[in-house]
């Protein structure tokens, strides 16, 4: 069952709050329990419909929720944020990340919990997949670059990744076409299923967007230069390796 992340206190948030009935009717259960004050916030990553299409009815249930988002173009947003603004969940603590590119106003939120020995989360909407990474509809390769290596990609490497989409099996195909080579690709692919999270760290090992400093992956782009390598890695993807794709609705427990 698709759940929103349960807090250790009387709070609830979901990540992101998309058009799911299920999830709409677990808000619901959670009200006749809970105090509608309890009821915490929604993180909204970017704009698009899949994200923050169920925005609005949830604010209708919930009157008084917050809405947290990087975009004014956000359905029923009540709280903007930009690059490193931080916030608390119950026992969370939340760092926001902007990271332009697949949209203008697109934001990852970082989570960390104090005196846990859990290891951090990232929720990375539609920058960052599982073997992959979004399309670059508002941007450019040297944003996607700055988000996947020089933010993302500093982040501690036990970090797990809750991305948007479970898109894992078939970016692993397309991984596999650009490192042939990559044992870590076939052993993820022969492994694959419903895979999230993955780990900063794994990442680092079999997706190419976040290896284009790797001779093998500027070999196959035909460039050394590692963001050239990203937009003509993106444009391959984007114009000839297409695979059927499903949408994963992103359910995390913090115990």
């Amino acid at each position: 069952m698709k759940r929103p992340v349960s807090l250790s206190g009387p709070e609830s948030v979901a990540v992101p709050p998309c058009p799911d009935l299920n999830l709409i009717e677990m808000l619901k259960q959670s009200i006749h329990a809970r105090k509608p004050s309890n009821v915490a916030e929604l993180k909204q990553f970017c704009k698009e419909e899949d994200h923050a299409g169920g925005n609005e009815k949830l604010v209708k249930l919930m009157p008084g929720l917050t809405v947290y988002g990087g975009d004014v173009r956000v359905g029923a947003l009540t709280q903007k944020v930009t690059h490193h603004n931080t916030f608390k969940v119950g026992s969370l603590n939340v760092k926001c990340l902007s990271m332009p590119c697949h949209t203008s106003g697109h934001i990852c939120y970082f989570v960390t919990k104090e005196n846990s020995t859990e290891p951090p989360a990232v929720f990375t909407g539609d920058t960052l997949f599982v073997a992959g990474c979004g399309k670059f509809f508002e941007g450019t390769a040297d944003e996607m670059y700055k988000a996947l290596i020089e933010v993302l990609g500093r982040l501690p490497p036990e970090t797990r990744v809750y991305c948007g989409h479970e898109y894992t099996i078939n970016n692993l195909k397309f991984t596999r076409h650009v490192e042939p080579n990559n044992e870590a690709i076939q052993k993820k692919l022969t492994w694959a299923k419903p895979t999230i999270p993955s780990t900063v760290e794994d990442e680092f090992t079999f997706n190419p967007f976040m290896r284009v400093r790797e001779k093998s992956v500027q070999e196959h782009a035909g460039t050394s230069d590692p963001i050239e390598a990203m937009r003509r890695i993106r444009k391959e993807k984007d114009a000839g390796m297409l695979f059927p794709c499903f949408f994963f609705k992103t359910a995390y427990r913090l115990r």
